[in-house]
């Protein structure tokens, strides 16, 4: 097995492990917010089919494509969804209602009751993978020296 074999197979570990845990997650909130959660996963999942499901910062769900998409908190009284360039994203629909002032992120707070528009989700999450592939164009390759 060759060196790229190895990270490609770590690399797939790693995801599914990432994956299981935030699925261990949602099943262990067996309330309106495992349910907020799994939904919102869903809409990613179908908005991105090519999304990198991780688990960092001792316990927090991010979705990544080129760079951080969103990342997926549970609190006592809210699922927050952070975009991680949210102040750059169109918001038609204005499903932003968190973290509004940063310059930054932009967040979505869901609460008990409460339901987003799942299209207009998908299209943030489309729009944040465009912008993380023109960052990601954009980079200057380093020189080798």
């Amino acid at each position: 097995m060759s060196k790229s074999d190895v990270s490609a197979d770590q690399k797939e570990s790693a995801d599914q492990s990432a994956s299981q845990l935030i699925s261990e997650k949602i099943a262990g909130l067996d309330d309106w917010r495992g349910e907020s959660l799994s939904r919102m996963r869903a809409l990613i999942l179908e908005a991105d089919p090519d999304v990198t499901e991780t688990w960092k910062w001792g316990g927090t769900p991010v979705w990544e494509h080129d760079g951080v998409i969103c990342t997926g908190e549970t609190y006592k009284g809210a699922v927050k969804l952070t975009f991680a360039k949210g102040a750059s994203l169109d918001d038609p629909a204005r499903i932003f209602n968190s973290s509004l002032e940063g310059n930054t992120r932009r967040a979505i707070d869901i609460h008990e009751g409460e339901a987003i528009d799942g299209e207009a989700f998908k299209a943030l999450i489309q729009q944040a993978v465009a912008l993380n592939g023109v960052k990601k164009a954009k980079s200057p390759k380093k020189a080798k020296t």
